[in-house]
């Protein structure tokens, strides 16, 4: 039997007046806390339902997705850590996406707030303009500034497909 599920971390809305580091991260916060608050109140069996096929995107595929992505920009691009996939397999390069019911939301969502507590970690104590010591698995490098505003697009990106697929679990809208 599964419960429903709520989101530990409030989500607060960004400064008007802050400077840029501040906002990026303000940002940042605020688009993590969105995707947590989309999940709110589902079961396993709601977060892991692909409710718009063909696609089967789903919530819980989506926390694990963003685990994945968080560990790749902020572990291994940044930190230049040799730092595995989560999810993914050789055999399936999507396998954080395609939950099974094996897949729990605890689970999911411990891993998803273990990255992004590495990820400030790996962040703090670096300048916007500061290189990560790793390379993306592009052979390109980057800096910290083009990671965040990257981050803030691809939470920002996936928080819609998150308000696409709540509406058509339960009916759920708001920002």
């Amino acid at each position: 039997m599964t419960t429903e599920r709520t989101a530990s971390t409030p989500r607060v809305d960004p400064g008007t007046l802050t400077g840029e580091r501040a906002a990026l991260e303000e940002w940042l916060d605020f688009h993590r806390a969105t995707l947590a608050l989309k999940c709110e109140g589902l079961d396993d069996a709601q977060l892991r339902t692909a409710s718009a096929p063909p696609s089967d995107l789903n919530l819980l595929g989506l926390v694990r997705h963003m685990a994945e992505v968080e560990r790749g920009w902020f572990r291994r691009t940044l930190a230049g850590e040799d730092a595995g996939w989560i999810y993914c397999t050789e055999q399936d390069m999507d396998r954080d996406i395609h939950a099974t019911e094996d897949d729990t939301w605890e689970e999911a969502y411990a891993t998803w707030q273990d990255e992004i507590a590495r990820a400030r970690a790996n962040a703090a104590g670096r300048g916007l303009d500061d290189v990560g010591t790793g390379k993306h698995r592009s052979g390109q490098t980057y800096n910290l500034r083009w990671i965040y505003l990257h981050m803030i697009e691809e939470y920002a990106r996936h928080n819609g497909h998150a308000d696409l697929i709540r509406e058509r679990i339960d009916g759920a809208t708001g920002d």
